[in-house]
């Protein structure tokens, strides 16, 4: 039995509440220390915040207590709305450990609505959790979803907290791989400690050793392969391009037709290229995952 007003035993007032320019500071900053809050600048007389405002409302709700939600009425109180650059209205900013690491201006559609709170959930979504924890988790998941604005953003927020963390340090580096900025991953690599162990580093040491021994060009090999498909070392080359250029499941499959054609070639380049491959992608990845299993079948067929 639900009671109206109140939700997963917090009463609405504690979730979702109005803010001043006064209590800011404790119903945001202090508050987005233990978990997300998510403040909505808006105004009475803006015809997308009336859109807006019950969207968020309906989504944090249904978050049931693991995201707050502050409302600001930027012409009582413009203050914040001020120092955060606010130009326009409605303006959405999520906080975590005191700081914003997400946002979004303007009226956007319920279920966008609903994923922002979602993302912002499932940071705080471990019981106990860290503000450090929310920050990764809400960094991997930006970064899982294409948002490398907002994973470079906690990722950083993360490494003020905490120099050192691999798992930051890994995550940062592969937003900057993924914007095409080689060296400046190569520089995030050089702060984790010698020897340090993280999937993410792994994962962009090895994209960056392929991308060091890679071809600029594939067309001279393409055009080879074209004229003679058994041409093993034009194949291994044109994996080796696609791999520089991070089409990881290009080079897999090149390199896997190479093994499945002569797995002894060049003292098996193929298979321990491939390997390098894979932790590029990530153990996890589709690449890996659909790569092994082809890989068994082509060893013990």
């Amino acid at each position: 039995m639900s009671l109206i007003g109140e939700t997963a035993g917090k009463p609405v007032g504690e979730i979702i509440k109005d803010a001043t320019d006064a209590s800011f500071i404790a119903d945001v900053i202090e508050a987005s220390k233990t978990q997300p809050v998510i403040v909505d600048f808006w105004a009475p007389w803006c015809g997308p915040c009336r859109q807006l405002g019950p969207a968020l409302e309906k989504a944090v709700t249904a978050a049931k207590g693991k995201v707050k939600l502050v409302k600001v009425d930027i012409d009582k109180n413009p203050t914040y709305a001020g120092q955060l650059r606010v130009q326009s209205i409605p303006a959405v900013f999520a906080f975590v450990d005191g700081k914003p690491v997400d946002g979004f201006m303007g009226a956007l559609p319920d279920s966008q609505v609903r994923d922002f709170v979602d993302k912002l959930a499932k940071a705080a979504g471990v019981a106990g959790a860290s503000p450090l924890d929310g920050l990764l988790s809400l960094a991997r998941e930006s970064l899982e979803l294409g948002d490398l604005g907002g994973a470079a953003q906690a990722y950083a927020q993360a490494l003020q907290a905490d120099p050192g963390n691999l798992k930051a340090l890994g995550g940062l580096a592969k937003v900057y791989l993924a914007t095409g900025d080689a060296e400046r991953a190569g520089e995030v690599l050089a702060m984790a400690p010698e020897g340090a162990k993280d999937p993410d580093l792994d994962s962009v040491r090895a994209a960056l050793a392929l991308a060091a021994h890679a071809p600029s060009e594939t067309t001279p090999f393409e055009a080879r392969l074209t004229a003679d498909p058994d041409d093993h070392a034009a194949r291994f080359e044109l994996a080796k391009a696609f791999a520089g250029r991070q089409q990881l499941d290009l080079a897999a499959d090149h390199l896997l037709t190479l093994i499945e054609k002569d797995r002894a070639w060049n003292d098996e380049a193929a298979r321990k290229q491939l390997l390098t491959v894979f932790e590029a992608a990530g153990p996890m990845s589709e690449v890996a995952r659909n790569g092994r299993r082809r890989l068994s079948s082509i060893l013990f067929s």
